[in-house]
């Protein structure tokens, strides 16, 4: 069947991944001096103003300031020119204290609360919602293609923009790639990729050093077909970009995050949130399990859905959808995956082990498909062919 899919990614200087990064440098800080703590941070970004709010309970002392300022500076905007720069960008920060109606609700679940369960039963999800996990047999890492090559796309720009191997590039920057699905394999049939640049490049010499050393080194010369289109900075020019060309928000690339619109997103985002919320430890949770299905060889793809109320440690609702694909009935499977994973917030929490300070590495370049993070292991996927075969 023929058919087209198209996936983004940004770079690390995108004013949105800016907000990102310095949300989990700051819940990675104060992790790292009390692993309980309550933290739901985010950042918004215009010109050269930053804002810093949210919620959180620790008793650790950490300066929210400085860390934003090393990650500005870390992601490359040090320079005044820019409109944004890690050293004169206006601060301001509005922080609290967890609403103690949430704080009751995780601390003390239903369950609990009425004397059932067990220790898992103790700790109930810090918010009502859906989540989703994926996986699909099309790459190594058991990610859709499309994703996986946009994200090689900006990673690899971001790269060449550090090492000077293309000079004259700015922080911010987009790409996005599309696929056709045919009878064969799947092959690229569009590059786009915008890229931040001083205003005295050279916009053929840029366009070729781009194709070059970045859309032929990190797509595979047999994923191109002689009419792939190729589009480097469209509008001709990129050279106002970052907080100052536009605003940014934490949360605000989702899909960008996760499986690039391939896979049915809840709409819950993660950077700046700790384990307690479900938004961010049962997607994880989700895409451990799903990754652990198709490794089994159970499915070429494993779609698994979580819903959670507030305050209850037990999913309201588990689906997994194989769409066709598994090697048994999507029914027995959900059988198989619920007596498999415990998907109650603080067995997640052991299980991953996520109040770790992990979560700025994630904060770029996707949270799935991307190694030695806990989630992505897919040691459960032995158990799983065994107990298909019952």
């Amino acid at each position: 069947m023929y058919r087209l899919f198209t996936s983004e990614s940004v770079t690390e200087g995108h004013p949105d991944k800016v907000c990102d990064r310095v949300a989990d440098a700051i819940l990675d800080e104060i992790l790292a001096k009390d692993s309980a703590a309550r933290c739901a941070v985010e950042c918004c970004v215009k010109g050269n103003l930053m804002l810093i709010m949210g919620e959180v309970t620790t008793h650790a002392a950490v300066d929210y300031e400085a860390e934003a300022r090393r990650v500005i500076a870390d992601v490359g905007y040090v320079d005044p020119a820019l409109g944004f720069d890690c050293n004169s960008v206006d601060i301001t920060v509005a922080v609290d204290r967890q609403s103690p109606d949430i704080s009751m609700g995780v601390s003390h679940a239903y369950e609990s609360r009425n004397g059932a369960g067990d220790e898992y039963d103790e700790m109930g999800a810090g918010d009502q919602g859906m989540m989703f996990g994926f996986a699909c047999n099309e790459t190594e890492e058991l990610m859709p293609l499309p994703i996986m090559l946009s994200h090689k796309l900006t990673m690899r720009l971001a790269e060449v923009r550090r090492s000077g191997e293309i000079k004259g590039l700015r922080p911010d920057g987009k790409g996005q790639v599309t696929v056709v699905y045919d009878d064969g394999e799947p092959y690229v049939s569009c590059v786009v990729l915008s890229a931040q640049h001083d205003g005295d490049i050279d916009a053929d010499d840029l366009r070729r050093l781009l194709i070059e050393k970045v859309v032929k080194a990190v797509i595979p010369a047999q994923k191109f077909r002689d009419d792939t289109k190729v589009f480097i900075n469209p509008t001709g020019r990129f050279v106002i970009g970052g907080p100052a060309g536009d605003s940014g928000l934490t949360g605000r690339k989702i899909i960008v995050d996760t499986y690039g619109g391939y896979c049915t997103h809840g709409g819950g985002s993660f950077s700046g949130k700790d384990c307690t919320k479900v938004d961010r430890s049962a997607t994880y949770m989700a895409r451990y399990a799903a990754k652990n299905v198709v490794a089994a060889g159970l499915a070429a793809q494993c779609r698994i859905a979580l819903a959670y109320a507030i305050g209850v440690a037990k999913p309201v609702s588990i689906d997994v959808t194989t769409f066709g694909t598994g090697i048994i009935d999507d029914a027995k499977l959900t059988d198989i995956v619920e007596k498999t994973f415990d998907f109650r917030p603080k067995a997640i929490i052991d299980k991953l082990g996520l109040r770790a300070p992990m979560y700025e590495r994630t904060s770029n370049y996707g949270h799935f498909g991307r190694s030695g993070l806990p989630w992505e292991q897919v040691d459960m996927a032995d158990k799983l062919a065994q107990m298909a075969k019952r």
